[in-house]
């Protein structure tokens, strides 16, 4: 089995290894979307991956879920992909454009471990949220329980190249 480990960060992550007899990848991409749809992609034109997993650390809006929680991300959505329209947002759905913001994982790897994980939907960001007003904005748009740099743009990557993956980030603040 080939494997891809996804992260923005080395600190996310240990350097490739193998295990048992499964040849394991390790991808840094750096932060951001266009970082990790970039590598992501690229990586996955070289090689076919049979599973690949994006580790990393995300905000938390539900109070339920707290730093230290780990988490599988199985919707994410590109949250600031559309257009302003005075005090409200519109999506690139809702201006009838072409592009996706929305990505479900409908068939993530079987995996007890994964299983345990609470499923979660979050959000992709270029700006990470610290402002009450638009976390409370960003809340009521769109409902999400996490936000990441980089989820949105890995599970688009994945879903491209028809390679089974799963979002797995551990809360670091809220």
């Amino acid at each position: 089995m080939r494997i891809l480990i996804v992260a923005a960060t080395a600190m996310e992550v240990a350097p490739s290894y193998t295990l048992a007899n499964h040849a394991v990848d390790v991808l840094v991409t750096g932060v951001g979307m266009v970082a990790t749809s970039v590598w992501c992609s690229r990586a996955m034109a070289r090689t076919r991956y049979d599973v690949a997993f994006n580790f990393g650390v995300c905000g938390s809006f539900d109070p339920a879920i707290g730093p230290g929680t780990v988490v599988h991300v199985v919707a994410d959505r590109i949250a600031e992909l559309g257009a302003e329209d005075d005090d409200g947002f519109l999506t690139v759905e809702e201006l009838h454009l072409p592009g996706v913001s929305q990505f479900l994982n409908a068939t993530p790897p079987a995996s007890a471990a994964l299983s345990r994980l609470p499923a979660v939907s979050g959000i992709t960001v270029n700006t990470v949220h610290g402002n009450d007003r638009s976390i409370a904005s960003v809340v009521e748009r769109f409902k999400p329980q996490v936000e990441s740099m980089e989820g949105a743009a890995f599970m688009s990557a994945c879903l491209l190249n028809d390679v089974s993956f799963a979002q797995v980030r551990a809360v670091s603040n809220r």
